[in-house]
Formats: structure tokens, sequence, C-alpha cells
């Protein structure tokens, strides 16, 4: 949770920072932004392939299977990043243009995007190492190296993209590292570093995992088979922001506005608690599983599922009272203002079923089963949070009302499937079944 509070701050940071520089800088991050959630997803997704078998491993003691798991899982990632390096030095800008940006904010975004996929690799090789330690049980080392690379990009967020050291003058490849270039540099450097420190750890006596030499098709067919429903159910995700926005856009800019900064504040206050929850219950139901005890990582589930309503839940009724002073702080516009206030109100609500989903989307991936999850979030999105939206909101002309239903509707869905998936499907013997294929099972 320290550490997803850093990484959020982080972001937030960034918004401020290109927010003080004009409005096409804004323009220009958040619009590059959704296309770097496609290295997120991809990042983490093959992430919840490595903490799935590593945390079965360490449960069963399986060190070596666990060390190819962690090894293999690397190499995959790094080698998964290098079309995003292609893409953001060829394309970065036609990207940006594509969206109907103007000349000017796809000239910016697309020099961001270049400069932020440049490391593509390194940030997945950061994402699936620090999951792999996560699945031993050590969260602390990731936290360590997250927290120092997310402040040293603040840091440098604000001391670059502010020129407040005269950076206008210094240049990277012709191109002045300063204003919402200089935000990508900073965040650049803090992927490197991430992605060195937690290779070096992983190197030396400070982890129980070790890289080594990857050898073992069973652990590399195995991760991909558990990693890649997670990397669709992300890009599906992303997928689906775009006929969202445009819809919400339809509606009027303040619409989207508004929606942009009720979701931005209700990730603030309760996004670290959900993934740190999210990775928790996919280690203690894997290594409960490694352990040969499936009756444990049942309770130890809904435990988890428990202690997000009783957190996460209560945080977001409390957003429900105090949204307007959020608000505030983000925007002056009365109209803008006005729709945010319903937006975070609505994700304060829904609270209960977004941790709900969250948790037991990470237990289900403690147990190797993560095609049930992205069954949930893609029906839901597509299903409620697009469809429904543009059938009320626009078909049937209830507007930006049928955006709030839809919204709502959805996080119901998905929560309401992976509470029926992890109560009745049969994830135990399929991890079981799993672990006994690469010689993982218990004694």
């Amino acid at each position: 949770m320290a550490e997803q509070t850093f990484r959020t701050l982080m972001r937030t940071t960034d918004i401020l920072v290109t927010a003080t520089i004009s409005p096409v800088a804004v323009a220009a991050i958040g619009l590059a932004d959704l296309y770097a959630r496609f290295p997120l997803w991809v990042g983490l997704g093959t992430g919840g392939g490595a903490i799935a078998l590593s945390s079965q491993d360490t449960g069963s003691g399986a060190d070596a299977n666990r060390d190819q798991a962690v090894s293999i899982a690397i190499l995959l990632g790094a080698l998964l990043g290098v079309p995003f390096v292609a893409f953001g030095l060829l394309f970065g800008r036609d990207a940006i243009a594509l969206l109907g940006a103007p000349t000017a904010v796809a000239d910016v975004g697309g020099l961001y995007l270049g400069v932020v996929f440049a490391t593509a690799p390194a940030r997945q090789v950061a994402l699936v190492a620090a999951r792999s330690l996560q699945g031993t049980g050590d969260t602390e080392t990731p936290m360590y190296v997250n927290v120092v690379a997310n402040l040293l990009n603040i840091v440098g967020s604000v001391v670059l993209g502010l020129g407040l050291l005269g950076t206008a003058g210094v240049e990277l490849f012709g191109v002045a590292v300063t204003g919402v270039v200089g935000v990508g540099v900073a965040t650049a450097v803090a992927n490197v570093v991430t992605a060195l420190a937690l290779l070096a750890a992983l190197r030396s006596e400070w982890t129980d995992a070790s890289l080594v030499r990857p050898t073992d098709p069973v652990v590399a067919k195995q991760l991909v088979l558990v990693s890649a429903p997670s990397v669709a159910e992300g890009l599906a995700s992303t997928l689906a922001e775009f006929p969202l926005n445009s819809i919400l856009l339809g509606f009027g800019t303040e619409v989207n506005a508004g929606f942009q900064i009720g979701r931005r504040i209700y990730q603030q206050v309760t996004g670290p608690l959900s993934r740190g929850y999210n990775v928790a219950a996919s280690i203690v139901v894997g290594q409960a599983l490694g352990d040969g005890d499936p009756a444990s990582a049942r309770h130890d589930g809904w435990a988890t599922v428990g202690l997000g309503f009783a957190t996460v839940g209560v945080v977001g009724l409390l957003l429900v009272v105090v949204a307007e002073p959020f608000v505030r702080a983000f925007t002056d516009d009365p109209e803008t203002a006005r729709y945010a206030v319903d937006f975070a109100r609505l994700y304060g609500v829904t609270a209960t079923f977004l941790v709900a989903f969250t948790v037991l989307q990470g237990a289900l991936r403690g147990a190797s089963e993560t095609r049930l999850p992205f069954l949930a979030r893609t029906t839901g999105l597509f299903g409620f949070m697009v469809g429904f939206t543009y059938l009320v909101g626009v078909v049937l002309d209830y507007g930006v009302v049928g955006a709030y239903a839809g919204i709502a509707l959805s996080y119901v869905w998905m929560a309401g499937v992976v509470v029926v998936s992890f109560w009745r499907s049969d994830w135990a013997t399929r991890a079981a079944s799993m672990m006994a294929e690469r010689g993982s099972a218990s004694e």
C-alpha cells in the first residue's frame, strides 16, 4: 500500500506540473497516458502470472521451480516491451493525432510518448520483478525500491518539467529537456532505476528468489497460460476507455472533465488500499494452495474481502460526504465541479463492489485462475459501462444519467461474477493440477 501510495502520488504530480505549463501540456500527457496503459497492462498481466507461480512454489517449497518462474517471467516481460519502443519512436505523434488532437498537442504528446516508451522493457522488467518478489512474501524490497524511484520521479518531474535548474539549455537528441519532455524523461529514468535495482536485489542474497538460466518449458507454458487472460483483461479495459470517453465528450466537455476528476480523486484515496489487498490476496491464496491447504486459501480470500469492506468501503462512504472540497482542489469551473462531485460520489457508493472485485481478482490469480476475472471485467466494461451508457444515455437520450447508471452497474456485475466464481468454481483443483505438472506439488 505504501508503494502504491507513492506511485499514485507520482502520477498526480505529473498532472499538477503539466497543469502549470499549459492546457496543451495537460492534454498531451493525458492522451499519451491512454497509450501508456497498454505496456502497463502487459507488464501487470505478465507479473500476474509470475506472482501466481512464485507464491504457489514458495508455499510448496519448490525453490528451483520458483526461480525458473521468476527468471522466465522477467525475460518475457523484457521481450514484450521491445515493440513499444519501436511504436513510440516511429508512431508516437501519429498515435496522438489519431485521437483528434490538434497539431500542437500531437507534437508534444508524441515526444512524451516516445521518451516514455523508450524504456518500456525496463518498465516491464520492474513490474514483473516486483510481483515475482511479492509472490514469495517479500513485499518490502519492491516497496523500498519503488518508493525511492517514485520520489526520484516526482523530484525529476518538478525540476525538469518546470525547468527549475535552467534545463531549457539541456537537450536530448536535439530536444530541450523541459516541460512535458522533462516530465517524460523523469519517468523514463525512474523506470530504468527501478528495473536495475530489482534485478540487483534478485542477484544478491537480499531476496530468497534468485535469477537463474531459463530452461523449463513447462513453467514457461504455464506462465503464458496464466498471464494471457490478465494481459487481455487489461488491454480490454484500456480499449473500453476510448468509446467511453467519446460518449462522455458527447454529453459535454464539462462532463468528461468531471468524470476524469471524480475518478482521479477516488483512485487517489482508495487505489493504494485496493491494490495492496489485490496483491496480498494473491500471495496468501497462492501460498496456501502451494502448502496443500485449499480451505485456508478460501478463508483467506473471503477474509481479505471483509478487510476491504471495512476500509475501502468506509473510505468510499466518507468520499460521498466530503466530495465537494476535494473537487474544489482540482477545478474552479462550476459546471465541471458539479459533474466531478457526482462522479466522485458515484465511485464512493460503489466502492464495496469495486474492492470485492479487486480482492477476488487477486485471490483467483493466486490460484492461477485468470480467465474468470477477464470474463467479469470485459463483459462489465463493454456490456454496461460502454453499452448500457450508450443505449440509455445516447439512444434513449437520458444523457449523463445513463453514464452514472452504466458505470455503477458495471462494477456491480464485475463483483458479482468474481464472487460467484470464487465461491463455486473449482480453482483449487486447477492450481493443484498445474503444480503437479511442473513438479511443485507439496508432499
